[in-house]
């Protein structure tokens, strides 16, 4: 099992075996981004791409970007997919828990459906809040 950093100039390059698991991620933004919306903003320059796999077979990846409030820094996690989690969910926390401390930051956030809360409960997070939405009415 390893843990690689994509540069974004890489992306294309396991862009075909990744872009199934991204589909899946992008459903679940409700509309906010397509797979080729979040492609294009990793290539941009300031996330992280993270790939699990055990050599060619993608497993999961997760994208992060550092962010600074004004009071704190933070990691977010905006996109995290794949198979096979518990074998790959270790190794890439730890790799961006190092990530997050050596770039100065104060915490990891993430955000997405309630089953992230179980799935990251025994890894230490909290759920400080839930992200409802209303549609306004036209």
């Amino acid at each position: 099992m390893e843990i690689t950093y994509i540069r974004p100039t890489d992306l294309d390059s396991i862009w075909t075996k990744v872009k199934p698991f991204m589909e899946v991620a992008a459903e679940y933004t409700y509309g906010r981004f397509t797979t080729n919306d979040i492609r294009t903003e990793y290539k941009k320059g300031s996330q992280q791409f993270w790939l699990a796999h055990e050599g060619e077979e993608v497993l999961g990846f997760s994208i992060t970007e550092v962010m600074d409030y004004p009071q704190t820094r933070a990691l977010i996690m905006h996109f995290t997919g794949g198979k096979d989690l518990p074998l790959w969910k270790a190794p890439m926390l730890k790799d961006i828990q190092e990530f997050a401390k050596t770039n100065g930051c104060d915490i990891i956030e993430s955000y997405g459906r309630v089953g992230w809360g179980k799935v990251f409960k025994e890894d230490g997070y909290k759920s400080r809040f839930t992200f409802y939405e209303l549609p306004v009415e036209r």
